[in-house]
């Protein structure tokens, strides 16, 4: 077959997957340039194009007219949930059958793996995290790679650690392109990915320019226009998005830096009268779902989203894009802004920056690959082990976070030095070097990225130049249409009526605090002996905590007062009135000691503080404050009889943070009397909890102390 009749196959086989009954639909010479590279010379293609481009339809294309071929089904790669179920209703109109193997679907896996082997599925979308699925990679992964006619690589910046996105799953693809059956394609997509980037995706792919296509078109979207909004606070911002959301054109998304803000917002938008939903990594499968639905059929104005949103939504029609606060990355903000205006002449892209930001930056910057001597230590755990440990087995050795030590893990198995097996991991013994040098250039190439946001929120020149030139884009020039080249089109004024409905609405405390159930595993090893479930009789409650330091109504209010190294003083008053309404809310709520349900809690019969190390008079004040106002008796403190260990081991993982709290503290003899003094539940009063151990460790003594009487945490801030 000549390149014409194979063009008008393709064109053919994109007006179905377009649904053009016409069948006017073509491929644009850039699309099929890649489209015949994969097809009729078997080659590898690195695609870096703008998002709207039409990546997708390059493999989809490029799936059938191999499969009609004779070719295996197509295998693509992809972080993009949403996405997927997108492409899968597309794939449809083509005549392409595809299903998916992700976290949302497990009960459907055996029957999806049944079908690949029949060969009744033409292409198959896979999350990055089956593939260090220890089942996965040893059963289905050789098959697939053994049959796949082409492998797609989605959003391939994920595979590269300079990536705003980088996951380490990505890294097990390297092992997947050295079992294909040689001539098989490959196609790596992405839409933001710097030079540098590129050039690391296409070297750990066999992508390199000399081995295969390398596609890069210019970035420009010209349907949008950019702007800033400055405004001066939390409820200002919320204050204009309710003034100005009926006017941005369609339905879009509006993203927030945190869970907690998502809702926060999502909440006012509602009260105003608007139709919104929630969508954050909080939000469950099937709540996920119906929220794309409605944003698809436009029922809704806008979806409230964290990055869980990102990249994985695909509406033409998009109208809009609003960001409360600014994302840390450059990159990252182009990705997201890159949804609107896919498929309509106009969209209108505006970011509400916050003093905040840079604080919520820091506080989720904790990804960095550790520190040598941890990894080491690590590897030590479990070459001394002789045997698999899980990893909360391998908490009890090592101090780490859980989502970052899985994160270095994953990065070890890739680079040879540990396995994943049935029933955890274990030592390879295989030599591994610690690459010092890169891990420190990717994290200045954070700073830089983080730096790059200030100049973007601050820049007169033009902001899609901007982010283009971000992106290594030689073609970057002014767009014409953005604030700074057409002036601003839309004002900073919000109304007292609006603005005094945000105060009120963020000036609202309370947020329950879940208590700890479990005992983590492992502490034995450490000298700890707890171990399963905590019996209910020393349990904590389920308490309330004024606000969560990622929210953006008191989590700003509280994060200067707890931040490090802050000056220790008197509880603020707003802050004790805020503590005592959250408290009488509590009192009044199902369950409490006001209610009138019959397993009501009994009302709290004193007050007792956990000690603390850097804040004491805060602390003090505040337990003795709320025992003045509600007129409880102040019993006293916990003693502190531990070292520095427990105050250092907070942002450690939990069997280390219980390891170091484990003795820490004790119940002295004046309180101890109090206790019998005044019999009842306990109002326990700290400043801050993150992981819940100091209060599960307190409450166990203090119900110990105390005949089993209830302990009820009360504290100003919670984490997440």
């Amino acid at each position: 077959m000549d390149d014409l009749e194979l063009r008008t196959e393709a064109d053919t086989i994109l007006a179905q997957l377009v649904g053009d009954p016409a069948g006017s639909a073509r491929l644009r010479e850039d699309q099929w340039q890649a489209v015949a590279a994969l097809v009729k010379e078997r080659r590898r293609a690195l695609v870096v194009q703008r998002t709207g481009w039409g990546k997708s339809a390059v493999y989809f294309v490029a799936t059938a007219l191999l499969r009609r071929r004779g070719a295996g089904p197509t295998v693509i790669v992809s972080p993009l949930l949403a996405l997927m179920r997108n492409q899968v209703e597309a794939a449809e109109r083509a005549g392409i059958r595809a299903r998916t193997i992700n976290s949302a679907n497990p009960e459907e896996w055996t029957g999806v793996y049944g079908e690949v082997e029949r060969g009744e599925t033409d292409v198959l979308l896979v999350s990055p995290e089956r593939l260090n699925s220890v089942d996965f990679r040893e059963q289905v992964l050789p098959k697939l790679a053994a049959t796949t006619g082409l492998l797609v690589v989605d959003e391939a910046h994920c595979i590269s650690d300079w990536g705003h996105d980088f996951r380490p799953d990505y890294r097990r693809l390297r092992s997947m392109l050295a079992d294909l059956a040689p001539g098989v394609p490959v196609l790596a997509t992405t839409a933001t990915a710097n030079a540098r980037v590129t050039a690391d995706v296409a070297e750990q792919l066999g992508t390199g320019a000399g081995e295969a296509l390398v596609l890069r078109g210019p970035l420009d979207r010209e349907s949008l226009r950019l702007g800033v909004v400055r405004l001066p606070d939390a409820a200002h911002r919320l204050a204009w998005l309710a003034e100005h959301l009926d006017e941005l054109p369609g339905s879009g998304i509006v993203y927030a830096l945190t869970v907690a803000a998502a809702e926060e917002a999502t909440a006012f938008l509602r009260q105003r009268g608007f139709a919104v939903s929630s969508y954050t990594g909080r939000t469950e499968n099937a709540d996920r779902l119906q929220a794309e639905t409605d944003l698809q059929a436009n029922r809704v104005k806008a979806l409230v989203a964290t990055s869980a949103l990102g990249m994985g939504f695909d509406k033409p029609d998009l109208g809009f894009v609003v960001h409360l606060g600014s994302p840390s990355s450059p990159i990252a903000y182009y990705q997201q802004v890159g949804r609107a205006g896919r498929g309509v002449e106009h969209a209108e892209v505006l970011m509400l920056p916050g003093k905040e930001d840079e604080a919520i930056w820091r506080y989720f910057a904790d990804t960095a690959f550790p520190p040598e001597a941890q990894v080491r230590q690590t590897l030590a755990a479990l070459a001394e082990a002789g045997r698999p440990l899980s990893v909360p087995a391998l908490e009890a050795a090592v101090e780490l976070r859980r989502t970052r030590l899985e994160t270095m893990l994953k990065v070890l198995d890739v680079d040879g030095a540990v396995k994943r097996v049935k029933g955890g991991w274990t030592s390879t013994g295989e030599p591994w070097v610690y690459d010092a040098e890169r891990y420190a250039r990717v994290r200045r190439q954070r700073e830089a990225e983080q730096q790059a946001m200030r100049d973007y929120v601050g820049t007169s020149r033009c902001r899609m130049e901007f982010l283009r030139r971000q992106l290594d884009d030689e073609g970057a020039a002014p767009c014409g249409r953005c604030d700074n080249c057409a002036g601003a089109w839309i004002g900073a004024a919000v109304s007292a009526e609006a603005l005094d409905g945000a105060v009120r609405e963020l000036d609202r405390p309370g947020v329950e605090v879940e208590p700890r159930r479990m005992w983590p595993t492992g502490m034995a090893a450490l000298g700890v002996e707890l171990r399963g479930r905590i019996p209910a009789g020393e349990q904590c409650s389920t308490g309330r905590a004024l606000g969560r330091l990622s929210d953006i109504g008191w989590g700003n209010r509280l994060r200067p007062l707890l931040a490090e190294g802050a000056p220790d003083g008197p509880v603020p008053d707003d802050v004790l009135r805020a503590a005592v309404a959250v408290l009488a809310d509590w009192a009044r709520s199902p369950g409490g000691w006001a209610s009138d349900a019959p397993d009501a809690t009994a009302r709290p019969t004193g007050v007792v503080a956990v000690p603390s190390l850097t804040r004491p008079r805060l602390v003090d004040t505040l337990a003795r404050g709320i025992a003045e106002v509600g007129r409880l008796p102040y019993l006293g403190a916990l003693a502190y009889t531990g070292g520095e260990g427990a105050h250092s081991a907070r942002r450690s993982n939990s069997a280390q943070r219980l390891r170091a709290l484990s003795g820490a503290f004790a119940v002295p003899d004046e309180l101890a009397g109090a206790l019998a003094a005044h019999p009842g539940p306990v109002l326990l009063v700290d400043d801050y909890t993150d992981s819940g151990w100091t209060l599960a460790v307190a409450a166990r003594l203090l119900r110990r102390a105390g005949g089993g009487a209830p302990v009820l945490p009360l504290v100003l801030a919670a984490a997440g």
